[in-house]
C-alpha cells in the first residue's frame, strides 16, 4: 500500500515539471508573437475593417466608414446611436427577435419529433406536447414583449428612438 501511495505521488510530481515546462513554452511563444506584432503591426492588422468582410465589403464600408456610427458584425450593421430611425434599439430587438424565433422554431421541431417518435409510450408523447407548448409560449412572450416595450417606450415614455 505504502509502495503505491509512494508512486502516485512520484508521477504526480513528474507531471507537474512536464506542466510548468509546456506553460513556460506557450509564455514565451505569446511573449515574441506579441513583439512580433508590435514590431510589424501592418502584418497583424488591415488597412481597413471591412476588409476581412469579403463579399459584404460594401454593406461593411456603408456601416463604418467616414462619418458613420456603426459596427459591423457577423450578424450585420449594429448601429451604436441614440435617437435616429436605425438605432441600437431596434436593432438589438430586431435580432433578439430572430434570435428567439428560431430557437422557437427548433424546439417546435424537437417536440414534434418526440411526439412522433414516441411510440405510444405516453411519458414521451407528454414531453413532446410539453416541449411544443414552452415553444409557442416562449415564442408569445418574446412577441408581446416586444410589443409591450415599443408600447410603454413610443406611447408612454415619449423615449426617442422607439419608433
Amino acid at each position: 500500500m505504502v509502495n503505491s501511495v509512494y508512486h502516485i505521488t512520484h508521477f504526480h510530481f513528474l507531471g507537474c515539471f512536464a506542466t510548468l515546462k509546456f506553460m513556460k513554452r506557450v509564455f514565451i511563444a505569446l511573449f515574441l508573437l506579441s513583439f512580433l506584432t508590435l514590431l510589424f503591426p501592418r502584418i497583424a492588422y488591415a488597412a481597413n475593417p471591412c476588409d476581412f468582410a469579403g463579399e459584404k465589403a460594401g454593406e461593411c464600408n456603408s456601416c463604418m466608414g467616414e462619418g458613420k456610427t456603426g459596427v459591423w458584425t457577423a450578424i450585420g450593421c449594429l448601429q451604436t446611436t441614440f435617437g435616429t430611425e436605425d438605432n441600437f434599439i431596434t436593432s438589438f430587438l430586431k435580432i433578439g427577435s430572430g434570435i428567439a424565433g428560431g430557437i422557437a422554431f427548433l424546439l417546435i421541431i424537437v417536440g414534434g419529433f418526440q411526439m412522433v417518435m414516441s411510440a405510444g409510450n405516453p411519458e414521451k408523447l407528454n414531453e413532446g406536447k410539453e416541449l411544443v407548448t414552452s415553444a409557442i409560449v416562449g415564442l408569445l412572450f418574446v412577441i408581446f414583449s416586444v410589443f409591450i416595450l415599443r408600447l410603454v417606450g413610443v406611447d408612454i415614455l415619449g423615449i426617442p428612438g422607439f419608433q
